[in-house]
């Protein structure tokens, strides 16, 4: 946890101001003051990893057709940005984005901020950000299943953490001091990532409650539990369960003030929002 609370992951960058996974959006929330960016990864058909949630483009991009069945090519002629044009609820969520009234889709000259609005984000083009920002930050990276890659998907996210000098290869995972967490809905997904990168903590994440985990236990390898908040909202004991059981709390997705209220009293330590800047707001502190 930060000293002043939870720590504020930017779920899927400041998606809730741009549009997800975009180069733009990643730069909004570090500005803002976010501790950790969220990324799904997905591979290409020509073995590259694409910062892309759904398994298929039609929600985020004008392109049709699964991401695994397209090459990073092909990927990059698509447009991931223009998808989401709808204004702020409010007046100062328009003022905090710093931008014109149509700021979801300015015209520009300049190719890299078109590029960083609109272009598919590659997982290695995230770790450059990451490693450039000049300030403390984790990154929490989720591998995304069912895939036909299968194992492959672990595989090269390791590998590219290994190129970018972000493996510790002897110490014992530590969320409060580790640059990187990895994260799954997949249990078996989860061991691959300890038995690849043992430095790397874990997330075991939730859409539910498996009976076997209603207690606190985790899956090989977890050491943090990631319900999302309706799932604490159903269960509210099992956060209590995960502390007592010696593991950590990351919630997502929690961008309304009921919810934070909610997750902060039942003492979550990592909370993924849409909104990082309203989340800081909320636990008043400033970037």
């Amino acid at each position: 946890m930060h000293s002043d609370g939870p720590l504020v992951v930017a779920h899927r960058g400041s998606s809730y101001l741009l549009a997800e996974h975009t180069l733009a959006a990643y730069e909004k929330a570090l500005a803002e003051g976010a501790d950790g960016l969220e990324c799904d990864v997905r591979l290409t058909r020509d073995g590259h990893l694409v910062c892309v949630h759904d398994r298929r483009l039609e929600r985020t991009s004008d392109g049709r057709g699964p991401v695994s069945e397209r090459s990073l090519e092909d990927l990059n002629s698509l447009d991931f940005g223009a998808w989401k044009v709808d204004l702020p609820e409010s007046a100062d969520d328009l003022v905090a984005a710093g931008r014109d009234l149509d700021y979801r889709r300015p015209v520009v000259d300049d190719d890299k901020v078109r590029d960083a609005q609109r272009r598919v984000l590659t997982f290695d083009r995230l770790l450059e950000l990451f490693v450039d920002s000049g300030r403390k930050v984790q990154l929490y990276v989720e591998t995304k299943h069912p895939t036909r890659w299968g194992g492959l998907v672990e595989q090269r996210v390791v590998a590219s953490l290994r190129r970018f000098g972000l493996l510790d290869e002897v110490r014992t995972p530590d969320v409060e001091t580790s640059r990187v967490v990895v994260m799954s809905f997949s249990p078996m997904a989860v061991r691959r990532l300890r038995e690849l990168a043992p430095s790397l903590p874990a997330v075991m994440l939730f859409d539910g409650i498996p009976r076997l985990y209603r207690e606190g236990t985790l899956p090989f390898g977890a050491t943090i539990a990631g319900p999302g908040v309706h799932v604490l909202r159903s269960r509210p004991r099992f956060a209590e369960r995960i502390h007592a059981a010696g593991n950590k709390l990351y919630v997502w997705t929690v961008d309304e003030p009921a919810d934070i209220e909610f997750v902060t009293s039942l003492g979550a330590d990592m909370i993924a929002t849409n909104r990082p800047a309203r989340l800081l707001d909320h636990l008043q502190r400033t970037p």
